[in-house]
């Protein structure tokens, strides 16, 4: 009997592990491939322009705080047939602008596109303003989206005799489905030979996943990673609907990526963030701030009735200590998990601030092993 409890056992766990090798790697995996990387070529370009908001009600440039308006409406107008030079205008409903935008990649001809709209001058809201014809201009120089339409704003301006209220920021707008793209960007991707795949994050573990899902996947070794944040594939000739359908199969792989281990550490705000990988060595730490408060609350003296007294001031103060002595030393154990650092960090009654400097410190120690980036 007790041998053929075993020999149950050994088919059992013979079973378990044959269950276990039939589980596609992409299975245990979390993230798509589409989600890590961007594909070289397809991308969007940024745009930029100048141009004229009108329909203000009085609340655009001045035209004396600012010459380019009075030139620019000056130089339309002329256009339109209308001379207006050596005139003094007083206008204030006009207001300069610059215009910006994306081209979004393989944008066709006639393709409509969102345009940001923000004041140049000394404009105070663009509030039921309506955007000129402007031109939107790209990097090398050349025109390839006009702009035009009433402009959006999310924020307002009440104001009184007296005070003011001023909700969000009147001087930038938005305008939907604004722009019409006039030229296209040329660039065939069904005709490339070989495609360079471009890591979000950056990270010789996780360019190597991507390879040797995208060889696994194909059966050819075609994908080979030239650093840490580029993967290069080679379309094999007779793929089936060539680079796109290749492009279409390999987005939908599940690759598991890995990052270094880093703090990330805003100081203006108090925010800490730290990666899961984040460990140290065994270290002491105590800390302890020494807080002094002073208070003031004078009293008044009043002398009896009908004496000959006088009120004088009574000064009260009240100082309290706090020197820390309450705060004890605490011991993180080496190679402790993110909550376990959390935890004993919070053990010691400290806040955002005091832990920043506690991680510094640590870090100035060797003992942190993780990078600390502060930002802000």
């Amino acid at each position: 009997m007790a041998s053929r409890r075993s020999y149950g056992k050994k088919l059992l766990a013979v079973f378990s592990a044959a269950l276990i090798a039939l589980v596609p790697v992409e299975a245990l995996a979390f993230s798509r491939l589409k989600d890590l990387i961007d594909i070289e070529g397809i991308r969007d370009n940024m745009l930029v322009g100048y141009g004229l908001v009108v329909g203000l009600n009085g609340t655009g440039d001045s035209l004396r705080n600012a010459p380019f308006t009075q030139q620019s409406l000056t130089t339309m107008l002329e256009r339109l047939g209308v001379n207006t030079r050596g005139d003094t205008m007083q206008t204030k409903n006009i207001a300069a602008v610059m215009v910006t935008a994306n081209l979004p990649a393989f944008a066709a001809q006639g393709t409509r596109i969102d345009v940001s709209v923000s004041a140049l001058g000394d404009a105070t809201s663009l509030q039921g303003g309506t955007l000129l014809v402007a031109p939107l201009f790209g990097a090398d120089g050349e025109i390839y989206s006009l702009a035009q339409g009433p402009v959006a704003i999310s924020g307002f301006v009440a104001q009184g005799a007296a005070s003011s209220v001023t909700r969000g920021v009147p001087t930038a707008g938005r305008i939907a489905n604004g722009a019409i793209v006039e030229r296209e960007l040329t660039f065939s991707l069904a005709s490339q030979t070989n495609l360079r795949l471009s890591l979000h994050n950056p990270d010789l573990t996780t360019a190597n996943r991507i390879s040797d899902a995208i060889n696994a996947y194909l059966g050819a070794d075609v994908a080979l990673v030239n650093d840490p944040a580029t993967v290069r594939i080679n379309v094999p000739a007779n793929y089936k609907n060539g680079v796109v359908g290749l492009l279409t199969d390999i987005e939908q792989l599940k690759v598991d990526p890995d990052q270094p281990a880093k703090v990330i550490i805003d100081e203006q705000s108090g925010v800490i963030v730290m990666g899961s990988d984040v460990r140290i060595s065994t270290v002491a730490i105590a800390q302890g701030n020494l807080t002094i408060k002073v208070n003031e609350t004078p009293e008044v003296s009043q002398p009896l009735p009908f004496s000959k007294g006088q009120t004088t001031v009574v000064p009260r103060t009240s100082i309290q200590v706090d020197d820390g002595k309450g705060n004890k030393m605490a011991v993180l154990n080496e190679g402790v998990s993110l909550q376990r650092l959390v935890d004993g960090l919070n053990a010691l009654g400290v806040g955002p601030r005091d832990i920043i400097s506690i991680l510094q410190a640590i870090k100035a120690a060797g003992a942190l092993q993780a990078d600390i980036e502060v930002i802000g």
